[in-house]
């Protein structure tokens, strides 16, 4: 005769209720040790932690965010955690998230205009309490879905050019100059450029920076030599070098759009078997961490990431808590600096 085995127990949620029960307080009492502890007495506290760590009672985020309009949260959209920039820019956002109490939600759109749509559309319906992103263009539809649900957003490592939020950037059309006035005063003549997507604002302005530099100096438009790229990665700088290395009139140094693409060219330049700089001189951009420790420690223009990404934090933080409606938006610009290494030292 077959038996029924008996039916698993049920594991049930523990409630707000429950932790009261246990503790002889009331809900509205356990309420105030989670969000205001100051308002309980220390004895009052002990008992309701212990009742909490007992049952091991987890409020509902999700309810409260209901009740709130609001999660605890900051969504943070970037073009790629696999170049180190960004993972310094979102330790800057951790940084002035963590003192005001505030978790980060993490999400990248490698470069990819409808993934970008669909993480905007996500951060709000998650309710977060504001957006940093950095996208693909200022003034593309995205934007819009966050104005029109009312969530606070800043950009990063981008202007906004119609002054509808805050912005951190830097002045890439002078890092670009900078770049190309370093090597053209080494004695280099012929520049090429290994640039990213044109559709990237900041790669324009890199390029126009570039380009206004060898116009200063009395050269040829065709003095400035560019080897165009779909991404912005290591592989597409190896890639990029290898091409730039097959023309029959090669450049003397090269000025790259980011330093991945730099150090991607700097070891094509190494698997040709030639030298840095004697045979071709390397600029890069961003001064990541990797750009110093290179085999040829890496000249690049400076971009204070971790600084971006706590400044972009503060102004939005500024704007949420902004309760008397008087927030007026700011556009920060830093200005570039060239940190010369050995990757581009002066030809002889």
């Amino acid at each position: 005769m077959a038996h029924e085995k008996n039916p698993a127990p049920t594991l049930r949620r523990v409630g707000i209720k429950d932790v009261a029960d246990r503790a002889g307080v009331s809900i509205g009492t356990v309420s105030n040790v989670i969000n205001h502890p100051a308002r309980v007495s220390a004895d009052t506290l002990a008992r309701v932690r212990s009742a909490i760590e007992a049952l091991g009672y987890v409020r509902d985020e999700s309810a409260r965010q209901l009740r709130a309009g609001s999660s605890r949260v900051l969504g943070l959209l970037v073009l790629d955690l696999g170049n180190p920039f960004f993972a310094d820019v979102a330790r800057g956002v951790e940084r002035e998230a963590h003192e005001a109490g505030l978790g980060v939600m993490v999400c990248t759109s490698g470069q990819d205009a409808t993934l970008e749509a669909k993480y905007v559309s996500l951060l709000s319906e998650q309710r977060v309490h504001g957006v940093l992103l950095t996208p693909m263009e200022t003034s593309g539809p995205h934007l819009d879905v966050l104005r029109r649900r009312h969530v606070p957003y800043a950009l990063l490592d981008r202007l906004s050019a119609d002054g509808t939020a805050c912005s951190v950037s830097l002045d890439d059309v002078a890092g670009g100059a900078l770049a190309l006035r370093h090597l053209l005063e080494a004695g280099h003549r012929r520049v090429g450029f290994v640039s990213g997507p044109s559709t990237l604002q900041q790669v324009r302005d890199r390029r126009e920076g570039a380009a206004r530099a060898v116009a200063e100096a009395g050269l040829p438009a065709s003095a400035l030599v560019e080897t165009a790229t779909e991404r912005l990665d290591f592989a597409a700088g190896v890639d990029a070098g290898a091409r730039l290395l097959g023309l029959p009139d090669r450049p003397t140094a090269v000025f790259c759009a980011n330093d991945l693409l730099a150090l991607g060219v700097l070891q094509a330049v190494f698997a040709a078997g030639l030298r840095v700089p004697e045979e071709l001189a390397i600029v890069g951009y961003d001064d990541i961490e990797f750009a110093a420790a290179a085999a040829v420690p890496l000249t690049s223009v400076r971009k204070p990431a971790a600084d971006m990404g706590s400044l972009a934090a503060r102004l939005l933080l500024s704007e949420i808590q902004d309760a008397a409606g008087q927030h007026e938006h700011r556009q920060v610009v830093l200005e570039p600096e060239l940190v010369v290494r050995r990757s581009s030292l002066a030809r002889r």
